[in-house]
Formats: structure tokens, sequence, C-alpha cells
């Protein structure tokens, strides 16, 4: 059995570091060492998704980041309604940029269509401004 990656929009947050700072806010109401989203529908593929998969994030219109999912977990907050928190490792790693439109909740990926990460020393897929490297990925020139 291979391995699925989740895709999300990144509701909220302008850039990589907008993730980052809300999470490191968030830190000490969930597990060491991991992050949780929390989403209304439960991955059919949840076998395929711990076998590797990450959650890759989609900001102002482009993946530019994604996070090793390492678990779901049920919630339950009291309105009667089941959802699936996504258990994340802390680490957040660049990738290149990759253009998405607007979708709701989250999309499967398939590992042959996801982008590439960024070097380590390379923090950020920069010296563009955001809206030129989504142009540039929109046409696949990036």
């Amino acid at each position: 059995m291979g391995f699925v990656h989740l895709l999300k929009l990144c509701v909220g947050a302008e850039s990589v570091e907008d993730l980052a700072g809300w999470q490191e806010q968030n830190a000490a109401n969930w597990p060491r060492g991991c992050a949780i989203h929390v989403t209304r529908m439960w991955p059919k593929r949840e076998g395929e998704i711990l076998a590797g998969g990450s959650l890759y994030w989609v900001i102002k219109g482009a993946i530019l980041c994604r996070q090793r999912l390492v678990g779901l977990e049920r919630v339950e907050r009291g309105d009667g309604i089941s959802r699936c928190a996504l258990v994340l490792d802390r680490e957040i790693v660049r990738t290149e940029a990759a253009a998405r439109r607007p979708f709701q909740g989250w999309r499967y990926l398939a590992p042959a269509e996801a982008p590439q990460d960024l070097a380590r020393g390379r923090p950020a897929d920069d010296l563009l401004p955001p809206e030129l490297a989504q142009a540039l990925a929109e046409i696949g020139l990036r």
C-alpha cells in the first residue's frame, strides 16, 4: 500500500510565518511535539494518509509548506457533531510554490503531484513577491 497526502486551505494566514506563529500560540493546548488541525470530515483513506502522508497548506492561492501527518483523532465538542483532528508534526517544511484555486474542506494529493520541499538552508521560496511566485506557478514556470 502506498501513501497519499492531504491538501487544505490555510484560512486566515497571510504567510508561512503566520501559520507558524498561530501554531506556536496554541502549542500549550496540544500534545508535545504536535500541532492539531480540526476538520469536519474523517478521511476515508486513513491508512494511506498515515503511511507517510503530509498535510500540504495552501496559503494565499499557492501550496507553500507541509507538515507530516502523524495521527487522526476523533473530536467531540458537545454539539453532537463528530470531527477529525489532524495530528501534525510541529515541523513546517517549506515547499516550492504551486498554485491552487480555492476549494472547501480538504482534498487528497497524490505524491507525484506534490511540490518538492525546499532545501533546508533555503527558508523560503523567496526573492520573488508572493503574487509573482503565484502567477509563475499558475502558468507552470515555477
